[in-house]
């Protein structure tokens, strides 16, 4: 099941997409789950699946204006440096733990939404990622039960404004510009992708391949992540975790590939989607 936040007429839903369209399940259980961390934090998308088994579709996806996947998460970490290609681009040091660093939901953007440049740099760089939602609560969860705590995927631009970035060793205003990372087009549930499953991930700038790697070269896995991060918090439904980005970013290229005005950049996750973004300046 793929399942999407959105705007019609300028109200805030969620359905199920399908190849024909949403179905909207904002309207038929939304009154027992308003939006899809609600629905992942009450365990209804058992519901949500018997709901929509068997319905034409609502709406055409051009009829709505999509969200991030979770408009409005609790957490969403990302992992640095966690692809050795990108890594040693960077001359950086492999780490026994995960590299960890926060972004705020008012820096991302929805799938066909421009990401922003802003005005205060020009280096702005691309960043595609493979996203893990997270579908119950735990702590201190074991890398053997991992998997159980996955609502789902999708994909993510985790944009990057490069000299804010590398101004001081702490990462988090570089990363968090207002509508400069990107999170959609939506999320397929876990049950369509099954544990350990390997997931190619690209990324393309006005329609050249600018990155490709799979979740094998993954340094710490899936269900290391997890397990690291509820060590030190409860993780929830709803939480997001941006799992790292491979080699190839437009920083470490000679010379160096900044995304401006007018660019088109996607990032593709195989079982999932493409994620679709223009870039305009702030």
């Amino acid at each position: 099941m793929k399942l999407a936040s959105y705007l019609h007429d300028n109200t805030p839903c969620y359905g199920a997409v399908t190849g024909e369209g949403i179905i909207d399940l904002s309207r038929r259980i939304g009154a027992r789950y308003p939006d899809l961390r609600a629905l992942l934090a009450d365990g209804g998308l058992e519901e949500a699946r018997k709901a929509g088994a068997g319905q034409s579709p609502d709406l055409k996806l051009v009829e709505v204006t999509l969200l991030p996947v979770i408009p409005n998460p609790g957490k969403i970490f990302c992992i640095g440096l966690n692809y050795d290609d990108h890594r040693k681009e960077g001359k950086h040091e492999k780490t026994e733990a995960p590299a960890v660093f926060v972004r705020f939901a008012e820096s991302q953007v929805a799938h066909g939404q421009p990401m922003l440049r802003p005005r205060e740099s020009h280096k702005f760089d691309y960043e595609g990622e493979i996203a893990l939602i997270i579908g119950k609560s735990g702590r201190r969860i074991s890398e053997q039960t991992a998997w159980d705590y996955v609502a789902g995927y999708s994909c993510y631009n985790d944009g990057s404004v490069r000299d804010w970035q590398h101004a001081t060793t702490q990462w988090t205003a570089g990363k968090n510009f207002a509508a400069t990372g990107s999170f959609g087009p939506w999320m397929v549930t876990a049950d369509e992708i099954p544990p350990g499953t390997v997931l190619t991930l690209s990324t393309r700038l006005n329609g050249v391949e600018m990155q490709r790697s799979t979740t094998e070269f993954l340094i710490h896995s899936i269900p290391r992540l997890i397990s690291h991060l509820s060590t030190w918090i409860p993780l929830a439904p709803g939480d997001v975790i941006v799992s790292g980005t491979p080699g190839g970013v437009g920083a470490r290229r000679d010379p160096p590939v900044w995304m401006k005005p007018g660019d088109v950049v996607e990032i593709e996750v195989d079982k999932v989607g493409v994620l679709r973004n223009t870039i305009a300046d702030d």
